[in-house]
């Protein structure tokens, strides 16, 4: 038994939709056995533009049932059948979160008339409910309106169970393991399948092929499948509009990464939200006090004229002072990790040799202010970062002039890389901008032993 469903909403995306009309009408594969159509008050005002589209006004719900009453109907109504809708994912999930809210809990096996329709009638511009029936002569009453669009729907599904090879797409697409069911109404399943398990850059492209977002992952087929289940509206908005799925592998989640940061500035993709904000920056600076005591201190970038390091959250800043109080044996006061006090007492360093009670160690303390600095001075400007590489015949790296990063490439096992120079025969040139270096900064305090210097063979294939 099939129950072939269509809603009318509020139009506020799925956590926030509510449903205005509902029509389910029970169909056996043969005929049309039983019907529920009704208007629901949503308990808000229905949007001027809703009401355009629908004709659905404030005043048509306003003595309609709520939701609550025809609950109970509508679970009895569609229990043991197969839910049915074009475009199932919309009208299913509005429906299960609607359903909640008044904790009822519901869940139905799903068919898609938009994707039976794309396997089993292949060929057409479009598979919108309007354009498909006017394609294929079935007629369309009072379009979107619950029952006009439901009882098109089922003229459909009526069609596509008769069509050539009908039998074996329903059943695979009722194969829980099909994950047809799961994937954008527009999506074919082979661009899904295609997809592999491996790190990389991804891409969800419109029917005229232009790519409307940009992911990394480390595993690009488990990333993308989480996107169609995410049921979010601006999950949803993005699953309607894809037709084509591309990616690039990249061997690491760090090239993945800045290679997806590099693809968003080139594209700029609708749907990416990301990236775009303004990254707050942090400097680590070191200056002189009247009593001639060596500070290490921090503050934002523009507020630093000559940085020493450069940080791109507030927490990597403090957490790098602090490796350097405990390294150099620095007083957490005199590294203003602690303001306002007397004698610092920092939870993690316990080593300080009382400058802030005595300065009868002054130039000895601030010698080793001294030797941290220019530790810091003397961090390498040249070097690349080496990484896994997209097959085990290869390895990859990120590299680095001058602190600017310049681009990432491939290098088979085989070579035998003596000099940084070498490596730009197999370099993919890359822009260094803000997120690129926030990205592999926060790479390198994760991974140091990572960093390859200028004086150090490459990647030797022994």
């Amino acid at each position: 038994m099939y129950c072939i469903v269509d809603i009318e909403t509020t139009g506020n995306g799925i956590k926030g939709n509510r449903i205005t009309e509902i029509s389910i009408f029970k169909y056996d594969g043969h005929e049309v056995v039983d019907e529920f159509t009704s208007l629901v008050n949503p308990l808000c005002e229905i949007p001027y533009f809703i009401t355009g589209l629908t004709g659905i006004d404030n005043d048509m719900v306003r003595d309609a049932p709520l939701l609550e009453v025809i609950a109970p109907k509508i679970i009895r109504f569609t229990q043991d059948s197969i839910f049915v809708a074009h475009s199932v994912n919309f009208d299913y999930n509005v429906i299960k979160n609607e359903l909640r809210l008044l904790g009822l809990n519901f869940v139905r096996k799903k068919l898609c008339t938009v994707r039976l329709s794309r396997r089993l009638f292949p060929g057409y511009n479009s598979y919108s409910l309007g354009k498909l029936c006017s394609a294929i002569d079935i007629p369309l009453q009072n379009r979107h309106r619950a029952r006009g669009d439901a009882h098109a729907t089922v003229l459909l599904f009526h069609k596509l169970l008769r069509a050539e090879g009908a039998s074996a797409v329903f059943k695979q697409f009722l194969n829980a393991k099909s994950q047809e069911a799961t994937l954008p109404p527009s999506l074919p399943k082979s661009e899904f399948d295609k997809l592999p398990s491996t790190p990389g850059v991804y891409y969800f492209k419109n029917a005229q092929g232009k790519i409307i977002y940009v992911g990394k992952a480390i595993n690009i087929k488990k990333r993308v499948l989480s996107h169609f289940y995410d049921k979010s509206s601006k999950e949803l908005n993005l699953c309607r509009e894809t037709v084509h799925l591309d990616f690039e592998e990249t061997g690491s989640e760090l090239i993945a990464l800045l290679e997806e940061s590099e693809e968003i500035k080139k594209y700029f993709p609708i749907h990416n939200r990301a990236q775009k904000r303004n990254i707050q920056q942090y400097g680590i600076f070191s200056y002189e006090d009247r009593n001639g005591i060596v500070h290490l201190a921090h503050n934002k970038l523009k507020m630093v004229p000559n940085p020493l390091a450069i940080f791109y959250s507030i927490t990597d800043c403090r957490q790098f002072l602090e490796s350097l109080c405990s390294t150099f044996e620095l007083c957490p006061k005199y590294c203003h990790l602690q303001e306002n006090i007397a004698t610092c007492s920092h939870y993690k360093i316990k080593q300080c040799l009382g400058i802030c009670s005595s300065l009868g160690h002054l130039k000895e303390y601030n010698a080793r202010v001294r030797e941290a600095v220019l530790s810091l001075q003397n961090q390498k400007t040249d070097y690349a970062i080496r990484l896994k590489g997209r097959t085990v015949e290869e390895e990859a790296f990120v590299l680095i002039r001058e602190n600017y990063y310049v681009g990432y490439g491939f290098i088979p096992t085989s070579e035998n890389i003596q000099q940084l120079e070498e490596l730009d025969t197999f370099l993919k040139p890359r822009k260094n901008t803000l997120e690129t270096q926030r990205l592999i900064a926060t790479y390198l305090r994760k991974n140091p032993n990572s960093v390859i210097g200028l004086e150090k063979e490459m990647m030797d294939s022994n």
